[in-house]
């Protein structure tokens, strides 16, 4: 995202949070007052959002330094920041600025460590974000995604084809929606399907899909189908996704069959944000 862009969105963030002022904190600091604070995080993880709340103490003038770098795993009690500034501009944009690094790096936490999972196993299966994100966040969630070391997958509907169960109930086939699909796009565009049987898998790649999505099907049906268009020689034609109902706990079940890309919504709808504290260390 434009830096110009970037800046707009995160001082929406802060007037959404203001308001007309901070009542509290311009009713008891002092105009004059001015602060140093840390950021400090309380249990493991991996930073991500140090770039965006850079940018965010800089619309309130303030002077941010990261004292790690987006992606750096940390343990308990390390200080990723240091800001320096007016106490009130500080104070009123704390709680905005730990928002963005809370949730960030909980999904860049999360994302590392199913890909670690994988690459452990000697895999080399992507793990992907879906558009399951936050509305309004979509640029902060996928670029935690990527920062943990995880693929963006689409960040907008323009970005490609991805021929939906819906899709095919109104135009009658999976066949006919590639048809239409093809003939109203450019070369550039990728075209992906989502299938929910070995059936509409074999179909969709003869059909000239590049990528299938193996949607909400079991170990045992995700199987069946990879080895459905290997024994077809489709295999080497397409890329194939496996999505829907997959966590931490099945994984590595799914990534053992050896598909391209496991793709999870909970990434970024079910995140769980990393303890982080803004502390005053100093006031001069």
């Amino acid at each position: 995202m434009l830096r110009s862009i970037l800046r707009e969105r995160l001082m929406d963030f802060l007037r959404e949070d203001v308001g007309m002022g901070d009542l509290t904190t311009e009713a008891v600091v002092p105009a004059e007052v001015r602060i140093e604070a840390h950021i400090v995080v309380n249990e493991p993880a991996v930073i991500a959002g140090l770039y965006e709340t850079s940018i965010l103490f800089e619309i309130v003038e303030a002077e941010f330094k990261a004292e790690v770098e987006d992606g750096a795993e940390v343990s308990a009690g390390t200080i990723i920041a240091e800001i320096n500034g007016s106490g009130r501009a500080i104070l009123s944009a704390e709680r905005t600025a730990l928002n963005i690094l809370m949730r960030m790096s909980g999904i860049a936490t999360l994302t590392r460590k199913l890909v670690s999972m994988i690459r452990r196993e000697g895999l080399n299966v992507r793990v992907s974000a879906t558009r399951k994100t936050a509305p309004g966040l979509r640029y902060f969630d996928k670029r935690a995604v990527a920062i943990g070391g995880g693929d963006t997958h689409r960040f907008r509907l323009d970005d490609a084809i991805l021929i939906k169960d819906n899709h095919i109930s109104i135009v009658g086939g999976v066949d006919e929606a590639i048809r239409r699909a093809r003939s109203a796009i450019s070369f550039s565009k990728k075209l992906e399907v989502e299938v929910k049987t070995v059936r509409e898998a074999l179909e969709a790649a003869k059909a000239g899909a590049d990528i299938i999505m193996l949607d909400n099907m079991s170990v045992g049906e995700v199987e069946e189908a990879i080895r459905s268009l290997r024994d077809e020689g489709l295999r080497d034609r397409v890329l194939i996704e496996v999505s829907g109902g997959i966590d931490e706990g099945n994984i590595l079940e799914y990534a053992r069959l050896k598909p391209d890309v496991i793709s999870l919504g909970f990434l970024t709808h079910s995140v769980r944000a990393v303890d982080m504290s803004l502390e005053v260390k100093r006031v001069y």
